[in-house]
């Protein structure tokens, strides 16, 4: 294993990373520094490694070492896709430089005052550390000048291509010299990728750490496969079989974040909710919360989430698994980092498991299918969670000297199992009370040949089956109903497995068809449910009723949360 010094990194540079803890160099560290600090010029570079793996000094360093201090124009510019990434970045570039004298370093992002930013641009920075848009606002406006940067940095490059900055990296790479030193870092290598390599980069290496786009060899994939109807009942009993859980929990939209984010708070858990909704204070005041542990779960969307760097997550979930699969990549990665274990869980159900295999493909792993946890199992490990901690709880002798005895004649009349007894009792109470009352929950078979009859079930239509009916339901393409939302939809509403057949999505309507003997119960489930805000109307589908122009009843109803939730309050 090679040392800082081995790799060429100057002693004042090396003193600032050894006070940081950094004793050996990182995989991807070893790989690109030695790289960048060659002499010679054009030494374009993608580095492919995963979050967490130490990728800001891999380009940090030498990037700090090759500064003219007296050229007081920016000489490197770093791209990211977020606010918190910046920050983040610059906050690392700045203790990496600690004892390099008058170095300037620059974030620039939106959110913070411009004029601020166009002042120290003219005062004469070294590094830019920047989002897209706000340094796209900067050139526009004549205040940032990018002739004498030497290296450009795209870090988490897919990250930025997937939130749509293709264009403005375009603009932006325009206005950097021909003979600059472009530097891509990303977690994977989608085709846009391939295409700035191609048009802005003249013959860079490659360096993979691991294999492309393979998940982190640390982490633990594991799936549940549910009902959709109960994927918050598993979610909560996930939380509750892993008491000193410490994670992100990934929605696919922010009105579902912030349910299931209400949701767990309502039921006594230690959580926040992070999406695009909250002005910029509420998600600063979450995600520091979030860094200093005093939340333990953060339930998020993936473009929220992105730039939250912290290092000792010990689970991801996916309350929904994304329609990108390298996505999952992203999210997982976010655990089992700095060479520390980790576990990524998706919650699906059956139509889900098609994407599970994507991503096994896509990652090189394999999953590992769970069973539920079961009430006794759950309370099993909260107790001797508690025992663990009463046997490493530290006792201040002094502090509690003076009251000890008459705390001890207070309880002396309880012999040590009941004073056992009385503490598990007093701690969990509310728990095992939950778990008594509660339900196992049914799990779907996993088993590959009943799947392929349920799906050779579900594709039957009443064209060729006449124990299917036809179902009209008030809900069309402009609320936002399609095959995957309309099934999700019934699974949550309807309790038993509903064989669906044939779907007809019109724009303010559609028409389904499940079997006869389905037909009675799921009616009675959905009709005057919500369906975001508004009140569903199902009925049998009369003949020819879908050449009749459906009118729209324009009062929504308010939508409330499920009410059969129970409760519970966890310590």
């Amino acid at each position: 294993m090679k040392t800082f010094e081995e790799l060429g990194i100057a002693p004042e540079i090396q003193q600032a990373v050894k006070e940081l803890g950094f004793e050996f160099p990182m995989p991807v560290q070893e790989e690109v520094i030695p790289y960048l600090l060659q002499e010679e010029s054009n030494n374009d570079l993608i580095a492919l490694a995963q979050t967490g793996t130490g990728k800001t000094a891999a380009f940090g360093l030498p990037i700090l070492q090759r500064i003219d201090i007296k050229n007081k124009k920016p000489q490197a510019l770093i791209l990211c896709p977020t606010r918190e990434l910046c920050l983040q970045i610059a906050d690392d570039l700045n203790d990496y430089s600690l004892y390099i004298n008058d170095l300037k370093i620059l974030p620039v992002y939106g959110g913070s005052s411009i004029e601020n930013q166009i002042n120290n641009l003219k005062k004469g920075v070294h590094i830019i550390v920047a989002t897209p848009g706000r340094l796209i606002d900067l050139l526009n406006r004549k205040a940032a000048k990018l002739a004498a940067v030497r290296n450009v940095v795209l870090d988490e490059a897919d990250e930025m291509l997937n939130m749509g900055f293709s264009e403005s990296i375009d603009t932006i790479l325009a206005e950097t010299p021909d003979d600059k030193n472009t530097l891509l870092f990303s977690a994977t290598m989608p085709k846009e990728i391939e295409r700035i390599a191609r048009n802005y980069m003249k013959n860079p290496v490659e360096i993979t750490i691991g294999t492309k786009n393979e998940g982190a060899k640390n982490i633990k994939h594991v799936y549940y496969l549910v009902h959709a109807r109960d994927k918050y009942l598993v979610l909560k009993r996930i939380a509750d079989y892993y008491p000193n859980i410490y994670g992100i929990i990934f929605c696919r939209t922010r009105k579902e974040t912030q349910e299931v984010a209400d949701s767990l708070i309502q039921d006594g858990y230690n959580a926040d909710a992070l999406h695009g909704d909250l002005s910029q204070a509420q998600r600063d005041s979450v995600m520091q919360k979030f860094r200093i542990r005093n939340l333990q779960l953060l339930v998020a969307t993936d473009v929220a989430a992105r730039g939250l760097d912290v290092d000792d997550l010990t689970h991801i979930i996916n309350y929904g698994l994304p329609d990108d699969t390298e996505s999952y990549t992203h999210r997982s990665g976010r655990t089992g980092r700095a060479g520390k274990s980790g576990v990524s869980i998706a919650i699906i159900h059956t139509k889900e498991k098609g994407k599970v295999k994507a991503i096994e493909r896509l990652i090189g792993k394999k999953f590992e299918s769970k069973n539920v946890p079961s009430g006794s199992q759950i309370c099993e490990k909260q107790l001797f969670n508690l025992v663990d901690k009463l046997e490493r709880v530290e006792v201040n002798e002094p502090e509690i000297a003076t009251i000890l005895p008459a705390i001890i004649r207070k309880l002396e009349w309880l012999s040590q199992e009941d004073l056992i007894k009385r503490v598990v009792s007093f701690e969990f109470n509310r728990l095992i009370d939950y778990y008594s009352k509660a339900k196992e929950i049914d799990q779907p078979s996993d088993r590959p040949e009943q799947k392929k009859e349920y799906e050779k079930s579900d594709r039957r239509t009443a064209g060729g089956n006449t124990n299917f009916v036809r179902i009209f339901i008030n809900l069309g393409k402009t609320d936002g109903l399609y095959p995957a939302p309309l099934i999700d939809f019934i699974n949550r509403n309807v309790s038993g497995r509903v064989h669906i057949g044939k779907i007809d999505l019109m724009k303010n309507f559609s028409f389904f068809e499940i079997e006869e003997r389905s037909a009675s119960a799921l009616i009675k489930s959905l009709n005057n449910s919500q369906w975001q805000g508004r009140r569903v109307q199902v009925e049998i589908a009369q003949e020819k009723q879908s050449e009749k122009p459906y009118r729209r009843n324009s009062h929504r109803q308010k939508s409330f949360g499920n009410e059969n939730t129970k409760k519970h309050k966890r310590k």
